[in-house]
């Protein structure tokens, strides 16, 4: 009966998903939905939260009720994404963005905000994203590295068992170079993929997965971040799940 009940919900958000156009975030969904519950995460950071979609996405897909910490640094949208989250009192938001550094730096507004970041467009990019992907002004932001900031927010948050979850367009390895030792802490990582170049500087997909993998952190779950670009991938997430939590 468990099984019947779990498998037309799984078939009810499905069609939700459908209907709202976002039938492609159902793996996504489904991975989260398991991993944040079965490995008790009490605290997400959302780095790279833009207006919020992802949090929100958390909530009402996901099923997760925990502790969320979201990162935007664009000033332009962070005003949305407060409002996001002024109803929900487990939900924090910061205008700053993680590095692998203390201190401030240029960040690249583009003209489709969600492509937003501190590195520059490649001039290699699909031709598919060159008006979006382009720079139209740059503001001086405040980064903070993760290891100095984590015990701050742990004495005021009490959380245990965190997940890291980073979209900020092409500077994920930046955001987990400056977790240091504590990225160890981690339950779990969400990273960007990049398999098609659209920034300057960025991490490729192996690269990435060998770097993490390298860190005691193995492929939990990959799927593409978008409705894709046929018949070219261009990005996909990963979910890495810490190796100490499998040898459990």
């Amino acid at each position: 009966m468990n099984r019947y009940l779990r498998e037309l919900a799984d078939r009810k958000l499905a069609l939700r998903l459908a209907m709202s156009g976002r039938v492609h975030q159902y793996p996504e969904v489904q991975a989260l939905r398991r991993f944040l519950s079965i490995f008790a995460v009490d605290c997400l950071f959302d780095v790279g939260a833009n207006r919020g979609q992802y949090a929100t996405m958390l909530r009402k897909d996901a099923g997760y009720k925990g502790l969320i910490l979201s990162f935007e640094p664009n000033p332009d949208v962070f005003a949305q994404l407060q409002k996001a989250a002024a109803s929900d009192r487990n939900w924090h938001v910061f205008n700053m963005a993680l590095s692998d550094f203390d201190g401030t730096a240029s960040f690249n507004i583009m003209a489709a905000d969600q492509f937003s970041s501190l590195k520059k467009p490649s001039g290699e990019q699909d031709a598919i994203f060159a008006d979006r992907n382009k720079v139209t002004k740059t503001v001086e932001m405040q980064c903070r590295r993760l290891d100095t900031m984590l015990p701050e927010l742990v004495a005021q948050h009490g959380f245990a068992r965190p997940f890291l979850k980073m979209d900020t367009q092409g500077h994920d390895l930046s955001v987990c170079e400056g977790a240091g030792d504590v990225l160890s802490q981690m339950l779990g990582v969400q990273t960007e993929l990049g398999v098609r170049p659209i920034y300057e500087g960025g991490t490729g997909y192996r690269a990435m997965i060998d770097w993490l993998e390298a860190r005691a952190f193995l492929p939990s779950a990959f799927f593409a971040n978008n409705k894709g670009h046929f018949p070219l991938l261009v990005e996909m997430d990963g979910i890495f799940v810490n190796r100490a939590l499998v040898e459990e």
